[in-house]
């Protein structure tokens, strides 16, 4: 029997691509949703330790520094500019060529992410103080801040050489090691907390130490991978090397481009330490807004650049506007949903996982507030991952970052104003506007570039996901308003509640989606059916 997928995904001779399109977010999504899980673990670890003390705040301040940096020289701009010339290397060149582009570049990568974590441990200090103005009355407060920030920049080193073999890895469609090396992070970190922290008079020092461990470990689980591919990369002094000179000068303009949103982040994480709890509030919304984000959109992203790469090094227009418009609609199909359930099951969700310890009733209601303002541009964040993706398919960094200059101005616009009337969640809330000003930037140029990207189709997808949300929407909200909420100490009857709830959402919403023989489903369906039919088979 034929893949029922196929007739309805492209044209005859392009469902190659969007099957390993699928195949590939498949393998993210898992390793993705394993890491979501313990980091979940991870958080529920914090906040019953620290909640939302001073000692939380410093760490998440701190922690925001090597996170930032990593977005914008290694996760951010480095893989998304190393990705396409590798696979062009790949696709055109010879192995001893594509080798040597890898050495050069792991090499150039090490020395200048060396320096910049000597350089950034010296003036710690100074990068706090921008950071975290609002901690400027609390010296003792500043004072642990910059000592975890000096602790965990090593982190960036690790990370970003994680990186690099990650879109070594990736280029090659060899997903699973780097997609599960995350794991390790949140094992360290919890490791940290539960075991180093209760050994030092700081017990929130112990976190960070977690944090470099598992940095080291992200990088060194993928070696082996590596290795087995005659990909492990070594040491080549060779700056001006053509593959890395053109590598440099993508990254230039996607230093901003890809990484707006980590961007509009920091700009949050600044306004939001003249507020008590503030880092703290915003850090877990935006965990709970990564979950569904990372598990699909981010794996989706990472899993279509290298074919969309592949399509335009052949000049495949017509297949490249195929795969994006696919990727299109496969985020709305599982973002949207997602969205509807975070809005409506907010403040249960947080109640649930983080309301224990010294997290207070009061922090569940902050927090909650948060996840509703950064869950009203989910959609966005998540279809400007796939159509950045497309822009630097096509070697074309500039556009995605004047893009996010715009997005990044209208950020801080939005924050001033929204911020005394809304508190931290009103940093939130402008996060999510400036994703949709962004977006609309993105798509409105592409559009114009591609000649189109098949918005019929996303169109009647569209539709289809508006109409399946009603009876989810329905379901949730009938479990938020529950009167178990309102009874302190019965966590079983609220677990039974919220899970109930999110099992039934989601059958209802794929059950108007069967009836509406939505091709999504056919998709997401069928990849169920070969995975378990591979299971089965062995």
């Amino acid at each position: 029997m034929s893949d029922p997928t196929a007739p309805v995904l492209s044209p005859q001779g392009k469902h190659d691509d969007i099957h390993s399109v699928v195949k590939s977010a498949g393998v993210i999504g898992v390793a993705t949703f394993s890491s979501r899980i313990l980091g979940f673990v991870r958080d529920m670890v914090l906040a019953r330790l620290f909640g939302a003390t001073p000692a939380a705040d410093a760490f998440f301040i701190a922690f925001r520094i090597p996170s930032l940096l990593r977005e914008l020289f290694a996760e951010g701009s480095m893989s998304s500019a190393f990705i396409p010339v590798f696979t062009e290397y790949r696709t055109t060149r010879s192995k001893q060529d594509t080798w040597e582009l890898a050495s050069a570049v792991f090499t150039t990568l090490l020395t200048i992410v060396t320096l910049v974590t000597i350089v950034g441990m010296v003036v710690a200090p100074w990068l706090v103080q921008l950071l975290a103005p609002g901690f400027q009355e609390n010296p003792d407060k500043l004072a642990l801040t910059t000592l975890l920030a000096r602790i965990m920049f090593p982190y960036l080193l690790f990370v970003s050489l994680a990186a690099l073999a990650m879109g070594i890895l990736n280029s090659v469609r060899a997903f699973a090691a780097p997609a599960f090396s995350p794991l390790f992070l949140n094992i360290f970190i919890i490791v940290g907390a539960l075991f180093v922290s209760p050994l030092l008079q700081e017990p929130i020092i112990g976190v960070a130490v977690g944090v470099v461990a598992g940095g080291a470990a992200q990088f060194a689980m993928q070696l082996p991978s590596l290795k087995l591919r005659g990909l492990l990369f070594g040491f080549r002094v060779e700056p001006g090397h053509p593959g890395l000179r053109r590598i440099g000068l993508l990254m230039v303009p996607s230093l901003l481009g890809l990484s707006v949103t980590q961007v509009n982040l920091t700009v949050s994480t600044v306004l939001g330490s003249f507020f008590s709890g503030g880092p703290t509030y915003l850090f877990y919304g935006m965990r709970l807004i990564q979950f569904p984000l990372g598990i699909f959109g981010v794996a989706l992203a990472m899993a279509i650049l290298p074919t969309l790469s592949s399509q335009a090094a052949r000049g495949a227009l017509d297949e490249l506007r195929t795969t994006l418009g696919f990727g299109l609609r496969m985020i709305l199909f599982i973002i949207v949903p997602a969205m509807v359930g975070l809005i409506l099951l907010r403040t249960p969700i947080v109640h649930l996982f983080f309301e224990h310890g010294t997290f207070t009733a009061q922090d569940t209601a902050e927090t909650a507030f948060v996840v509703l303002c950064y869950a009203i541009g989910l959609w966005a964040f998540g279809g400007v991952r796939i159509i950045v993706a497309a822009f630097y398919s096509l070697q074309d960094t500039k556009t995605p970052a004047i893009s996010a200059a715009v997005a990044v101005a209208a950020n801080i616009l939005l924050s001033l104003l929204l911020m005394g009337p809304l508190g931290a969640a009103g940093l939130a809330f402008a996060t999510a506007l400036a994703a949709m000003v962004n977006g609309g930037i993105l798509v409105a140029v592409l559009n114009r570039r591609l000649g189109g990207v098949e918005w019929g189709t996303v169109g009647r997808s569209s539709l289809r996901v508006a109409v399946a949300c009603i009876p989810m929407a329905i379901a949730c909200w009938w479990a938020a308003s529950a009167a178990v909420w309102t009874h302190p100490d019965d966590w079983i009857a609220k677990s039974v509640m919220l899970f109930g709830a999110i099992a039934v959402s989601v059958g209802s919403y794929v059950g108007v989606h069967a009836v509406l023989r939505s091709d999504e489903l056919d998709v997401v369906w069928g990849m169920v059916r070969r995975k378990f039919g591979r299971i089965a088979g062995a």
